[in-house]
């Protein structure tokens, strides 16, 4: 089943971000190998493809789990979790519609 990782980043997260990124995105890497991301992308802090020193505000994951439970751990270790770059993550159940 599909689930989407909704998470929220503390104020001034783009330092955190930035070094935590290498991993972060190894591990999206990892599932869209394993044919299992639909979409990720990180929610810019202002209305901008390219948000500079603004940074960003959240990010969001779609990708395809066995569980929730699953899908929940997963998202507990993600490296922007342990670097504190997010204050909250939720992960819901996500029925694909469109296209």
């Amino acid at each position: 089943m599909l689930y989407a990782i909704i998470s929220e980043d503390v104020e001034d997260s783009l330092p955190l971000r930035q070094s935590a990124r290498p991993a972060h995105l190894s591990r999206l890497e990892a599932l869209k190998d394993a044919g299992r991301l639909i979409v990720a992308g990180p929610h810019p802090a202002i209305d901008s493809d390219t948000p500079g020193d603004a940074g960003f505000s959240g990010s969001l994951v779609i990708a395809e789990f066995a569980s929730l439970q699953e899908a929940q751990e997963w998202a507990d270790q993600d490296p922007y979790v342990t670097a504190g770059v997010y204050q909250h993550v939720r992960v819901k159940p996500f029925k694909r519609a469109l296209p």
